[in-house]
């Protein structure tokens, strides 16, 4: 039977130890510096798409952008960690799902062709979001 062994760094092994019993505080609050950048990107391209390629003028209100939203971080029974950057159910000032809107506006209906908004987001933010919550995690690693 094959063995192997691997060695792990001595400085990262040390950021782990100094960790401890602080993980469970401090993993919400990385997670949260994550999603910064996705929330700037995916207003951004939600914006963008609103009204293009229409043929009446929009009359675009700004709810849906606004409505854009993280939930908080929660720890499922596995132990991982999860939240979700995206555009809840609330409805508009006339009685309008958000969720359906934006829906629409991702996929496309029929007569109406998909403006994808969200998928884009999150292949342009990958590198963003792992950067900004190794930062976080750097900074409350130094705290300890």
């Amino acid at each position: 039977m094959a063995r192997a062994t691997f060695k792990m760094p001595d400085d990262f092994l040390e950021k782990l130890s100094k960790l401890n019993n602080q993980f469970d505080r401090i993993v919400p609050e990385v997670l949260q510096a994550g999603t910064e950048p996705i929330v700037k990107k995916a207003k951004s391209n939600l914006a963008a798409r609103i009204g293009v390629g229409t043929k009446n003028p929009s009359e675009s209100t700004g709810e849906l952008i606004a409505s854009l939203e993280t939930t908080k971080p929660v720890q499922d029974y596995k132990g991982n960690w999860n939240l979700r950057v995206g555009i809840p159910t609330t409805k508009d000032s006339k009685g309008v799902s958000n969720a359906l809107k934006a829906a629409v506006m991702e996929y496309g209906k029929a007569g109406q062709p998909p403006k994808p908004w969200l998928k884009p987001t999150k292949s342009a933010t990958r590198k963003a979001c792992i950067e900004a919550m190794k930062e976080a995690l750097d900074k409350e690693i130094d705290k300890l």
